[in-house]
């Protein structure tokens, strides 16, 4: 059984950081594509960023471009969020989704694509 386990969530206020964590129970998580996601009340679920299974390719959606970072440890079947420069806009639950693929370069940004989803975790942003 696939599981996706958030953590990291929290309030901080703007200008601050935070950085998210998603551990995957993924027998060939070094094969999985991962992205982050996330959902404000009243909103649809969008693109935050997405990383290759070799990490070697990312890609970022321009809200967040040159303030969140993406990585990936495939030693600790673990993939991160940094978030820096935290707006309220934020603010919104993120969760973390897995999607195997044969690409060792390849990145998915839309929500389609994905197969494992987390739960989530809440992130809050106060101004």
């Amino acid at each position: 059984q696939v599981q996706l386990v958030e953590s990291g969530g929290g309030l901080v206020q703007a200008g601050g950081s935070l950085r998210l964590s998603c551990a995957a129970s993924l027998r060939t998580f070094r094969t999985y594509a991962m992205g982050w996601f996330r959902q404000a009340p009243g909103k649809e679920r969008e693109f935050v960023a997405a990383i290759s299974w070799s990490g070697r390719s990312t890609g970022y959606a321009d809200s967040v471009k040159g303030r969140f970072t993406i990585s990936k440890d495939n030693a600790k079947n673990t993939v991160y969020l940094q978030m820096n420069d935290l707006k309220p806009e934020d603010t919104a639950v993120y969760y973390c989704a897995a999607e195997q693929t044969i690409s060792p370069n390849r990145y998915y940004n839309t929500r389609d694509q994905y197969d494992y989803w987390g739960q989530g975790t809440q992130v809050t942003v106060s101004s």
